[in-house]
């Protein structure tokens, strides 16, 4: 089945990982801006980072048929470093006409503190201004919900932010009702440790339905797996879903998000 992962960090994953996502139907990808396991020690180090993500990275999911877009911020993990995100959203809008970029993301909160919550609002005005999409990462473990609900309160104070053009991510089963509710578009994380199995992912289907809701691997540099929202798309089946149902899942509701954007082309 034909699918699109709206969260994967590829830049972190080997050609070998293309290859088997390319195997399983994967058309496209979207990879949010996000944190290499340290913290860069200067603006320049995002400059290098954007490059990749909108010249390199492309070519390189090319080579096996798979469509690379991309967002673009200083990921929340860095949002505390008031001064360093003040000097990387200086050099945002430079690479926001860069035709794989989608919007601004993922962006966020981590521990949920002041200064993070100031550098979100920086990136979320900045999105704002200029038109863009966004993709938000939501806390892991214990700081989800009380993050989530932040997140959500201080979107709604922004009167030019439409919430159908937000995707909030990393929804658990004690968030996704609050993220629908508020007519946000909400992403299932298909991670092994910290985030939800196919399991849970098939159940959250179940019990809210398949509406602005889309499911997503986010590889990245830890334990994770480029495959996992195949992995979901036979759970379901194990299930007896109808394939309408898994595909409007995996395949049409990212298309709906995505194709807000003007760049976002659809696979054929």
């Amino acid at each position: 089945m034909r699918y699109i992962d709206i969260h994967a960090h590829m830049v972190s994953r080997t050609t070998d990982d293309y290859y088997q996502m390319a195997l399983t139907g994967c058309v496209a990808v979207t990879e949010p801006a996000f944190w290499p396991g340290w913290d860069r020690s200067s603006a320049d180090s995002f400059e290098d980072y954007f490059r990749q993500l909108t010249e390199f990275e492309p070519k390189r999911a090319a080579a096996y048929g798979i469509r690379h877009y991309t967002w673009l911020c200083l990921n929340p993990k860095e949002g505390e470093d008031r001064d360093l995100a003040r000097r990387v959203l200086e050099r945002i809008p430079r690479y926001l006409d860069r035709p794989n970029v989608l919007g601004i993301g993922e962006i966020g909160l981590n521990r949920v503190t002041r200064n993070e919550l100031a550098t979100f609002e920086d990136h979320v005005a900045l999105a704002v201004e200029h038109g863009q999409l966004i993709h938000i990462h939501t806390p892991h473990l214990e700081d989800k919900l009380k993050g989530t609900r932040l997140t959500i309160e201080t979107l709604l104070r922004y009167e030019g932010l439409r919430p159908e053009r937000v995707m909030i991510d990393h929804a658990e089963e004690h968030t996704l009702e609050m993220i629908l509710r508020h007519g946000f578009w909400a992403g299932i994380t298909l991670y092994p440790q910290t985030k939800v199995s196919a399991q849970r992912a098939a159940d959250m289907i179940e019990r809210f339905g398949p509406d602005r809701i889309c499911v997503a691997s986010a590889c990245d540099w830890g334990p994770s797996v480029p495959v996992a929202v195949p992995q979901f798309v036979m759970e379901m089946r194990r299930r007896k879903h109808p394939e309408a149902l898994i595909h409007r899942v995996v395949y049409e509701n990212p298309i709906a998000f995505l194709r807000q954007c003007p760049k976002f082309e659809v696979p054929e």
